[in-house]
């Protein structure tokens, strides 16, 4: 496995947790087969957390690009709101504080 920063470790572990995150999208971004995705994410997550992650996973259609029903999957869902300059908007443009 290749040797990975916090951030990288902190993103690939949110892009794993995130439904329509495939992992063909993680091997792209950061060459991490599912295999090696699931070895870090037992390294770095509690047992229990762990286990409630591959139950999710598992057998679920939108984390393998084969799988899927639809031919053009995002990243993020389209709900989600935008990052800009480290600090994350809302749609309408109005202030987080």
């Amino acid at each position: 496995m290749k040797n990975l920063n916090g951030i990288d470790i902190d993103r690939i572990i949110q892009m794993a947790w995130e439904d329509r995150t495939t992992f063909d999208a993680i091997l792209k971004t950061f060459g991490l087969t599912e295999s090696e995705v699931i070895i870090l994410m037992r390294r770095n997550l509690r047992p229990s957390s762990f286990r409630h992650w591959r139950k999710r996973v598992s057998g679920r259609k939108t984390k393998h690009l084969a799988k899927r029903n639809f031919q053009l999957g995002r990243f993020k869902c389209s709900r989600q709101g935008n990052i800009n300059q480290n600090k994350i908007t809302k749609k309408n443009g109005s202030k987080r504080y």
